[in-house]
């Protein structure tokens, strides 16, 4: 690559963008722009315009009808945020004592401003964990990330003990609530009842019963139990 075709430093706008849209795109369906503009908080117009410029660096593609995807230098670009946020919110947690609902909030501050080396020296004194506080796979240095096939709690059929492999309630208080119950990842659960309608599910977790609401209960994804 010459001098002339080597790409300008991403701005931390441009990373938001690629991230949100990443996470908008399970599987690498298209992400809409009327999404985009919900999940980072602006205006349509405003997503629009930086979504044409970001398909004029070559970082994103219109899929006609449907919405924009990833190119594979975007995609790469969105993976090194995505390690660099998640951890950042592992460090918080295992090295500082932040509790998991608030370090989300702390991440998206810092992402931008450390560099790679920094982020590697913190993997490594982590022993370069495989998921965050929450669950979430971390990409490797190299751009790989390895989904976890995990099944969401109302799915699993009842009598089945499973593993909480991932978290996705993103609200820090339904994160202290979930917490406050021991409902993190890692924790050995049994689907005790269900009650009909997405009504409420009652689980056994260390010997006690719990009772959890169908929507909270849907942002536990679970995987069968190693029997641990």
């Amino acid at each position: 690559m010459n001098a002339a075709t080597v790409r300008e430093p991403l701005t931390a706008s441009v990373e938001d963008y690629l991230k949100a849209i990443y996470n908008l795109s399970p599987e690498g369906r298209p992400a809409s722009t009327s999404d985009i503009a919900h999940r980072l908080e602006l205006s349509a117009p405003s997503v629009s315009g930086m979504v044409k410029r970001l398909s004029e660096q070559g970082l994103l593609e219109h899929v006609p009808y449907k919405g924009v995807q990833l190119t594979n230098e975007g995609r790469r670009a969105a993976l090194r945020m995505i390690r660099r946020h998640r951890i950042i919110e592992t460090y918080l947690v295992d090295r500082l004592g932040y509790p998991w609902d608030t370090v989300h909030a702390e991440a998206e501050r810092l992402e931008h401003a450390v560099s790679d080396t920094l982020i590697q020296r913190m993997a490594d004194a982590l022993g370069n964990p495989h998921a965050d506080p929450h669950g979430e796979p971390i990409p490797t240095a190299d751009g790989l990330i390895e989904e976890i096939s995990a099944t969401p709690l109302p799915e699993i059929p009842l009598g089945d003990t499973v593993e909480i492999r991932r978290v996705t309630a993103g609200d820090p208080e339904r994160l202290r609530y979930l917490a406050s119950l021991d409902l993190k990842p890692g924790a050995i659960i049994t689907v005790v009842e269900r009650q009909p309608f997405q009504g409420p599910i009652t689980l056994r977790i260390s010997g006690r019963l719990q009772v959890l609401g169908h929507e909270l209960g849907s942002s536990l994804l679970c995987s069968r139990s190693t029997g641990r």
